[in-house]
């Protein structure tokens, strides 16, 4: 598609990723006559916008749809092109509709202990975190039925529920994956966050059309000017509200680009270290629950009936989270994995939360452009002594893990790369005060900015370890409440009425 085909808008949404089709979402249900615009700088994979690239049937058309979602620059995991940081060398990110939420793991657990943003009352956070569940179909019984996953759990548990409240002991891992009547399972895109909104002619998806700023009257946001990529075409679009949704690193630039310079922009930036292991059930352990279906593991890692994923939760004792994956379900290449059991093969996965300072930071400077023409953004980061001692106890507890299922694959537990989580956060980050620490209010609004939200894992302010993308929709559910108010205040206002014109910047 080309530039939008209308002047202006009631909500123009930039990222078209799980966040910002959150907030498409539900003001579409919710404000039934609102105009919407949802922009991507990438392409559209698949007819049904947003789909998960591993529920496309075809294994070259799913090939395809990885490539296209890379963008300019070197390749980096399927679908991700690297950032091309010495400080964070793994960082990567898709350019394409749906964002990361057309490839990412599913994985859904809530925040716990300190991992909780405490300046938003436990109750309400707690029910957009539920809505959050719906939005993203999540579900922690899919795979029930996985021949090992009850034998995994039970070995976790007894190394890690000691001393554990309920609701933090190992479990089965919550995750957005539907279960279709045949018994096979689909993933969760953008697609089902959208919902009906993803066919619906007041919501206006426009791909490969990148947006340069946001347009300031004053201390308010009155709209966005956004290049056609494909005919170099620019366009000035009016809407009473903007939500930028572009990641963690593209929204600050944006912000940047805007003129949009809050102390805070680009710092607190929080990665999670990722320790990775491998181990194999005890031949033993294989025979007492073999699997019949003979199935080996899919190459695309697709989750199959063997498939099982636990959750070794986040505590303040035990301050990683632990995601436990069988072999079919693991986006990380097992080393002996080959030949074995489905299902045998067990990969670890430790992430730790992150010491935050403001000194991690993606920081821009004027003058300096990355392949879009926006400004380049140039990563400083750095492990603290306590990250370190983090990540030690870390490389401990996935160890005594391992041990307690099974038989090492590996020589020890591996620290990945910087980046490697691909679960950046906080550059954008919200908090109860504007004290200079902050972006955006508990509402995700921006500081001192009428009509402007921020969304995605950047608002998160807290130190998680968890998989951050159900905090993240959570918040963007509480975002758009306000959003929903201020479209509401501004009713007589309204900017809708443009469905023809070529207006130009």
């Amino acid at each position: 598609m080309s530039l939008p085909a209308a002047t202006a808008y009631d909500l123009v949404v930039v990222g078209s990723g799980p966040t910002g089709s959150a907030y498409v979402r539900e003001v579409y249900e919710q404000h039934p006559t609102a105009s919407i615009l949802l922009l991507d700088a990438g392409p559209r994979l698949t007819e049904r916008p947003g789909t998960h690239v591993k529920n496309i049937p075809d294994p070259d058309a799913r090939a395809r749809a990885r490539r296209d979602s890379e963008g300019p620059g070197p390749a980096g995991r399927p679908g991700t092109r690297l950032l091309g940081s010495p400080e964070l060398p793994a960082a990567a990110l898709s350019t394409n509709v749906g964002g990361m939420g057309a490839h990412w793991t599913g994985a859904c657990p809530r925040p716990g202990d300190g991992e909780r943003v405490g300046f938003v009352p436990g109750a309400e956070l707690d029910a957009h975190l539920a809505r959050a569940e719906e939005l993203l179909h999540v579900d922690a019984h899919a795979f029930d039925r996985a021949p090992f996953a009850d034998e995994v759990r039970r070995r976790l548990s007894a190394l890690f529920d000691p001393g554990r409240p309920a609701h933090r002991r190992v479990a089965p891992m919550p995750l957005a994956v539907t279960t279709r009547r045949d018994g096979a399972h689909a993933w969760s895109g953008t697609d089902v966050v959208l919902g009906r909104a993803a066919a619906d002619a007041r919501v206006e998806i426009a791909d490969r059309c990148l947006a340069l700023r946001v347009v300031l009257d004053g201390d308010t946001a009155t709209g966005v000017v956004v290049r056609d990529l494909v005919t170099g075409e620019e366009r000035s679009v009016a809407a009473r509200a903007v939500v930028v949704a572009a990641d963690a690193l593209r929204t600050p630039q944006l912000l940047h680009a805007s003129g949009i310079r809050p102390p805070a922009l680009g710092r607190y930036l929080n990665d999670q270290p990722q320790i990775v292991y491998a181990v194999r059930l005890p031949d033993d352990i294989v025979a007492a629950h073999r699997a019949t279906t003979g199935r080996t593991r899919d190459e695309d890692g697709a989750i199959v009936p063997q498939s099982g994923v636990s959750w070794v939760p986040y505590t303040e004792a035990h301050p990683f989270h632990g995601q436990v994956m069988q072999l079919d379900a693991s986006p990380v290449p097992l080393a002996g994995g080959t030949g074995v059991e489905p299902g045998a093969v067990v990969g670890l996965g430790w992430f730790c939360a992150k010491d935050i300072s403001p000194d991690d930071r993606v920081e821009f400077t004027d003058g300096e452009f990355d392949a879009y023409g926006l400004p380049a953004p140039r990563i400083r980061y750095r492990y603290s002594d306590r990250d370190l001692a983090t990540i030690e106890q870390a490389k401990k507890a996935v160890t005594e893990a391992g041990a307690g299922i099974g038989i090492p694959l590996d020589d020890g537990p591996v620290l990945l790369p910087a980046g490697s989580s691909l679960h950046y956060q906080g550059t954008t980050r919200m908090g109860p005060a504007d004290d200079g620490t902050s972006v955006c209010d508990s509402h995700s609004r921006v500081w001192n900015i009428r009509g402007l939200w921020v969304a995605g894992n950047n608002v998160i302010p807290t130190a998680t370890a968890c998989n951050p993308t159900l905090t993240s929709v959570a918040l963007a559910v509480r975002g758009a409440r306000a959003l929903l108010d201020h479209l509401n205040a501004t009713a007589g206002r309204s900017t809708r009425a443009a469905r023809a014109g070529t207006g130009t910047a």
